[in-house]
């Protein structure tokens, strides 16, 4: 695959704002919105349009529900240039009622978050983003738990029922490796024939950036990465480093690593993301993030890092 013709998805703001209930300040979001806008990238995502019945709003701040007039604040005066701005939807967590038409909206793009025992909540979502004029993408959440037949079934049915023109590869558990990776490239491509593959990966085991350069190697055309890597426990891809691979002379770095020092590194005092050991016990286990989520924010000292017995806990 041709680098250029990557598509780049920064998700700093949604996936990051699984770290503090999707509170960042308006300065922030602004901030990271025209770092995106500026270097060049091709989706910024702003989100989650998830459903306020869920959700409770006095828990949770405005980016876990991405209302209009607050994406308008996030945006408004900021010269967009071609970027495109996208929110996730939950499959088992929104309502497509929570769109309006996309020509009355701030938001180009709708992502849907599904795992495949939900596979059929998030046909009907993306379809009726699509049906409102929004470009869609499915991404597959955990998928280094999914059962191969079940797996090929959902793929089959994304290409015959949906519009959707990304279907992504979700490493939740951080837990892939790179021959896992191929195959699982390879697999979406048999099944996905008018769609494209994309990759969002976490860095429990410090292999989001690599899977990410892997899977464009193997034919991905859509990436996902964050500033310095804020996401979910042990983060995502770190976009600098992803763009610094994509060698695209339309992407301007500069933005982007001046975002990083001013406005994500400062975050570093009240949310602790990136690699640390408990992320890791976690991602060679293929098990999901909370536990050591917890054990990261509410653990003292002394029990923070006893790794031996945190392996054991996990383990059982």
């Amino acid at each position: 695959m041709e680098r250029s013709k990557v598509n780049v998805v920064d998700c700093t703001i949604r996936d990051g704002g699984l770290m503090n209930n999707s509170k960042f300040d308006i300065e922030t979001v602004r901030a990271v919105f025209k770092a995106c806008c500026q270097a060049g990238i091709d989706v910024c995502e702003l989100g989650y349009r998830n459903s306020k019945e869920m959700f409770d709003p006095a828990e949770f701040g405005p980016w876990r529900f991405c209302d209009e007039e607050d994406l308008l604040r996030a945006t408004d005066g900021i010269d967009r240039g071609d970027i495109k701005i996208s929110v996730m939807m939950d499959a088992h967590k929104s309502s497509p009622d929570d769109l309006i038409p996309c020509s009355e909206s701030v938001v180009d793009m709708v992502r849907v978050a599904t795992y495949v025992k939900d596979k059929n909540k998030a046909i009907r979502t993306a379809n009726a983003a699509n049906d409102l004029g929004y470009e869609t993408a499915i991404n597959v959440m955990a998928i280094s738990h999914a059962h191969m037949p079940d797996l090929e079934e959902m793929l089959d049915e994304f290409e015959a029922e949906t519009r959707a023109k990304v279907v992504y590869i979700v490493d939740s558990f951080g837990a892939m490796y790179m021959d896992q990776l191929h195959f699982m490239v390879a697999k979406y491509q048999m099944h996905l024939k008018t769609k494209a593959v994309g990759v969002h990966f976490h860095n429990n085991q410090q292999l989001a950036f690599a899977n990410t350069m892997e899977g464009i190697v193997h034919g991905a055309t859509w990436a996902d990465g964050t500033l310095n890597g804020l996401g979910r426990a042990a983060g995502n891809c770190p976009l600098e480093l992803l763009i610094s691979f994509m060698k695209n002379p339309d992407i301007n770095i500069l933005p982007v690593l001046d975002c990083v020092g001013k406005h994500i590194i400062p975050l570093k005092k009240n949310i602790e993301w990136g690699y640390h050991v408990p992320y890791m016990i976690t991602g060679i286990l293929n098990q999901h993030p909370k536990p050591a989520m917890d054990l990261m924010m509410h653990g003292d000292e002394k029990t923070k890092h006893d790794y031996v017995k945190f392996y054991g806990t996990v383990d059982e």
